[in-house]
């Protein structure tokens, strides 16, 4: 092992992933994965819908992993896909009684950094979306890239249905959408990205985010954070992201780990 890459540390309380991808694994099985996230103590962990490919996928890995849970949703990427089969898809599997482990609907939002979607269909079916969240009485998992002025836009127009609002998972925008969505009542979450040299942009919305709104969240196998860039993300990496934001924010990291902790189950309802 590099003498920079030290070893992970065990924290002193249990941390909640609230943001991963275990079906998209390359490197490493998903029972040698889910196996070390204990000897780390990551208690719960969520596993997120992105297409309409993985939908039923994640809740069979729910069904495999006692503490996974899932989200139904399309990520902005995949907005040409979305229609009244794929949206009739997610509304059957949220109806499902047996289906007791989907906590929020996502990954939905708007990415026009790459716009593998055309920015029409893809606030589309973010309206959309929402409004099953709406319905369902469910929080909401969003990415927003490079499209802050119209993820603003479209909140604004849930403000007063979607009660349990959500999180700004990955937060790598503008502080303007930051405190925005900190007024209406939205979480922050926060990845391996906290740790990177160039992301003082990242720092700077963790600055103005209360401890009260903020999670932890890998988007692995993405986004490694430091010292460990370079190989495939994993959740047992959190305790070197908690550590970051214990920094910033100027806390203990118990303050970090336990607040975090409160924060994931207060949205989403374990």
């Amino acid at each position: 092992m590099s003498k920079s890459r030290r070893e992970i540390p065990i924290p002193a309380f249990p941390i909640i992933e609230t943001h991963f991808h275990l079906d998209m694994l390359k490197t490493a099985s998903r029972e040698d994965v889910v196996a070390k996230t204990e000897t780390h103590k990551i208690e719960k962990m969520i596993t997120i819908s992105t297409s309409p490919n993985n939908l039923d996928e994640v809740i069979a890995i729910t069904n495999t992993f006692p503490q996974i849970y899932c989200t139904q949703g399309l990520h902005p990427h995949e907005g040409k896909e979305w229609n009244d089969e794929v949206r009739a898809h997610v509304i059957r599997n949220l109806k499902n009684p047996e289906n007791k482990k989907i906590v929020a609907v996502g990954e939905i939002g708007l990415d026009y950094y790459y716009s593998k979607s055309p920015r029409d269909e893809q606030i589309k079916a973010f309206e959309e979306q929402l409004q099953i969240a709406v319905d369902f009485n469910l929080p909401v998992v969003i990415h927003t890239r490079d499209a802050d002025e119209d993820t603003i836009a479209v909140l604004k127009n849930f403000s007063t249905t979607l009660k349990r609002k959500g999180v700004i998972h990955s937060f790598t925008s503008g502080l303007n959408l930051a405190q925005f969505c900190l007024d209406e009542g939205f979480y922050i979450g926060f990845n391996g990205i906290i740790t990177f040299k160039n992301a003082e942009n990242v720092r700077d919305a963790l600055r103005i985010t209360p401890m009260e709104r903020v999670l932890l969240e890998t988007d692995s196998p993405f986004l490694t954070p430091d010292p460990y860039r370079g190989v495939e993300n994993a959740p047992y990496y959190l305790p070197f992201i908690a550590e970051k934001i214990a920094e910033v924010k100027g806390v203990t990291l118990d303050d970090v780990l336990t607040k975090a902790y409160k924060n994931s189950v207060d949205l989403f309802h374990f």
